[in-house]
């Protein structure tokens, strides 16, 4: 399984969801299976036994549980949602007006697709698609030969001071002085 009897049973009494799906525990006395998660009473430890799957427990003879449903799929729209999202933004980070229009395709409003994203990947939309623009951004300023407007251009800004404000905010310097900062290690 993967999980010592210790932490699997640290995971069913603090109803731990990050075990939801590695494990499940089912109780003898009352011949039920859970997810790690579930919010019903503890039982006694001794009357608890582990299984990698829901089918190793229905063989076993334990039924599901009524309260946290382990047989029934988990439908997560909320995590779709922020899939989705994330993906869009990193095939078009570069391409603002393309990541917009797609964006609305997804039918949520931009404060609460904050929050989703947010509470899935641990920062709002706009910070992770500067990550990578930033990230681009200096992939790019490494080839010594691009004009620094056309790396804006290219990544997305219509014009050299807002596409220098927004290097100099993600990573503390210029693009020019992170050109030839660049330039003075490969020698």
């Amino acid at each position: 399984m993967g999980y010592t009897d210790d932490e699997m049973w640290q995971a069913a009494i603090d109803c731990d969801g990050i075990y939801d799906g590695k494990f499940f525990y089912a109780v003898k006395t009352v011949g039920v299976y859970c997810h790690p998660s579930c919010k019903s009473r503890t039982p006694l430890r001794k009357n608890v036994t582990y299984f990698e799957t829901q089918e190793e427990a229905e063989k076993a003879g334990f039924r599901p549980c009524k309260r946290c449903r382990p047989d029934l799929f988990k439908y997560e729209p909320m995590l779709d949602i922020a899939r989705q999202t994330k993906e869009l933004i990193d095939d078009y980070f570069c391409e603002r007006d393309r990541l917009a229009e797609e964006m609305k395709q997804l039918g949520v409003t931009a404060s609460h697709l904050a929050v989703i994203f947010r509470r899935q990947y641990g920062v709002p939309p706009i910070e992770y698609m500067n990550t990578l623009r930033a990230e681009q951004a200096k992939k790019m300023l490494e080839k010594i030969d691009m004009p620094i407007i056309d790396i804006a251009a290219e990544i997305g800004f219509d014009s050299l001071p807002g596409f220098y404000s927004f290097f100099k905010k993600q990573t503390g310097t210029t693009p020019k002085e992170y050109r030839t900062g660049m330039q003075g290690e490969k020698k």
